[in-house]
Order: structure tokens, then sequence, then C-alpha cells
């Protein structure tokens, strides 16, 4: 993996944890908005809205210098969708990034080769 891929799935990684952790407080303000006074939705809203924006571009990003199968992209895509998918889409990708760095070790010291 070149070091541009490796920045692309980093990024992807980094904004993957905080959209699911927007998404669910979105889900809770959305709630509390219905039984109480507190009416924070617009303001989570918006960082929820950035933050899955910054998914999506980055997971474009990443598809492009990886070279996923559709089915790979698209089951990014739609963890994304789903309120608990960007930890599974983080864990995802922590393991891929570690077999690459495995796999590189290995073509460095001649183990395999690629």
């Amino acid at each position: 993996m070149d070091l541009k891929t490796a920045s692309a799935l980093r990024r992807l990684r980094l904004v993957s944890a905080p959209e699911a952790v927007s998404f669910l407080l979105l889900l809770v303000c959305s709630l509390l908005k219905r039984t109480t006074d507190f009416n924070a939705v617009p303001a989570m809203g918006a960082i929820h809205g950035v933050l899955f924006i910054l998914y999506v571009l980055f997971l474009a990003d990443a598809w492009n210098k990886t070279k996923w199968p559709l089915k790979t992209g698209a089951l990014y895509f739609v963890l994304s969708v789903l309120p608990t998918g960007g930890f599974f889409a983080d864990r995802m990708l922590r393991r891929e990034a570690e077999a690459s760095v495995i796999a590189a070790r290995a073509r460095k010291e001649g183990v395999v080769n690629a």
C-alpha cells in the first residue's frame, strides 16, 4: 500500500467513529425535542451533516485509491447510514490497515513476492 492510499484510509477511519457518534447524538436530540423543551437538533444536525459529507468524500477518495470492488465500497456507504455503522467501519478499516502493513513488511523482508 502506498502512502496516498494509507492516508486515504486513515482519513476515512478518523471520521467514521465521530460520524457514528454524531448520528447517535442527533437521534437523542431528536427524541429530546419531542419529549421535552430541549431542542439541539439544528446544531447537532449541522455537525452530523458536515461529518457525513466528510465521510462520503473520504470514502470516495479511499475507494478510488484502494480500487475496492463495488461490494466493499457499497458496504462502507451502508455502514455510514446505520446509527452504529461507523464503529464497524472503523474496526474494518483498522484491520485492513494492519493487514496491509503486515503484507508490506513481508514483501520488504522477501518473505513473499509481490
